[in-house]
Formats: structure tokens, C-alpha cells, sequence
């Protein structure tokens, strides 16, 4: 499974044409907010378990969302007008964060390094988080990277029925006045199939990438 790259620190990441059949392209280097921005610069993230090296991936085929081809089912919509949640925009982005780990019982990568990794991120204005709310509670989130026009969609979580679905539900709503292109979600399961999300090639991917990273958009 494991690519044959194991990276020093600071050395460049190989080319992800180089990634392994699992989409593996690296092993190890460091976990820093620069070093990240350089990943998804080149269309590659960092996906392992605690205790283990940084595994650093580019899968093929890629999942994305076009945004314009959301699919909002009757019942979510009609799930979206009647309740009384509601959301925001970075308000509680490292609870979010926490909250996509714990709620995973089959295990998570959001790792404590990785965490403080992304929280700094956040700080520095690339990686963002939309917020649902009943009250005072926290129930539902998404949270992810923005690059230029891209958004990495990282983990998303809830704690009511349908939360996690009105959070994807507004942030692509978000994205598109915000004018970004690309709404990367890396693999594909059956949620965001639901919901519309479709498969392209890595090549494909990279050639909207490098278009996406250099557009004049922000999140904020």
C-alpha cells in the first residue's frame, strides 16, 4: 500500500502522478500550515492514523461537487424551511473540528497533530468552518481548506438528524457568492453521491486545480 517516498523536511512533495494505486503519494515530512498549503497547492492531503507517519494522498478518480449540481432532496428541503437551526461561518472552527474526530466510531485521522495543524491554518485564513446550531448547541458542521477558488472539503459531522446535510447545504451556497470552482471532496461515499457528488479523473482534477488556486477569491 505504501509509497516508496519517504520525505525529509522541507523536501518537496513528488509529483502526484507518482502516487500509488491507493493514491498514495508520500510518507512523512512535517505537518505544518505551509506544508499543507503546498499540498493542496499541488492537489495532494494528508490522511493517516495517530501514531503513524503523515501519509500524503492524491486518489484516483478525485470526488468533487459541481456547484451547481447540488442535489437537495424534497424532504431535506422541506427539513431546511420548517426548522429553526441556525448557521454560521467560523464561529467555532476547532469545535467542529473535534467534532468530525468523536463522532467517527470506526476511527478518525483527525489526529491531535493534526488538529493543531489546521487550527493554525484557520488562524491564517485558509481553512474554514460552517457552523449549525440549535440554540446553543453545536449540532451539526463541516470544515475544510480554501485555496484561490478551491475548497477542500476535509470532514463534516452531526448531532441532530439532516445537520450535516444543511451544513454542506450552506456552505455550497456560500462558496458560489463567493465565486469559487471547485469544490474538492476527495473520495466519494454514498452521502455526498446522494447529494450529488461525482468522480472525475486526477488529471482532470489538476488541470481545474491549477486554474482554481490562482483566482482573486476569498472565503471571507
Amino acid at each position: 500500500m505504501f509509497a516508496s517516498r519517504t520525505l525529509s523536511p522541507g523536501e518537496p512533495f513528488p509529483s502526484p502522478d507518482q502516487a500509488t494505486a491507493e493514491g498514495v503519494v508520500a510518507i512523512g515530512g512535517e505537518l505544518t500550515p505551509d506544508r499543507l498549503l503546498v499540498a493542496y497547492r499541488s492537489g495532494i492531503f494528508p490522511w493517516y492514523e495517530e501514531g503513524l507517519p503523515v501519509l500524503w494522498w492524491s486518489p484516483h478518480p478525485r470526488a468533487i461537487l459541481e456547484l451547481d449540481a447540488l442535489h437537495v432532496s424534497r424532504r431535506l428541503d422541506r427539513t431546511i424551511r420548517r426548522q429553526s437551526y441556525r448557521f454560521s461561518v467560523n464561529e467555532a472552527f476547532e469545535s467542529v473540528m473535534r467534532a468530525c474526530g468523536a463522532e467517527r466510531t470506526e476511527g478518525t485521522w483527525i489526529t491531535r497533530a493534526m488538529i493543531a495543524a489546521y487550527t493554525d491554518l484557520h488562524r491564517r485564513g485558509h481553512a474554514h468552518s460552517v457552523e449549525i446550531w440549535d440554540g446553543d448547541a453545536l449540532v451539526g458542521g463541516v470544515y475544510g481548506v480554501a485555496v484561490g477558488g478551491l475548497f477542500a472539503g476535509e470532514s463534516m459531522f452531526h448531532r441532530r438528524r439532516d445537520a450535516s446535510k444543511i451544513a454542506l447545504v450552506k456552505l455550497v451556497e456560500h462558496l458560489r457568492e463567493r465565486g469559487f470552482v471547485l469544490f474538492d471532496l476527495q473520495i466519494l461515499n454514498d452521502h455526498t453521491a446522494r447529494m450529488g457528488a461525482r468522480e472525475i479523473a486526477r488529471n482532470e482534477y489538476l488541470r481545474r486545480l491549477q486554474r482554481a488556486v490562482d483566482l482573486p477569491v476569498r472565503f471571507c
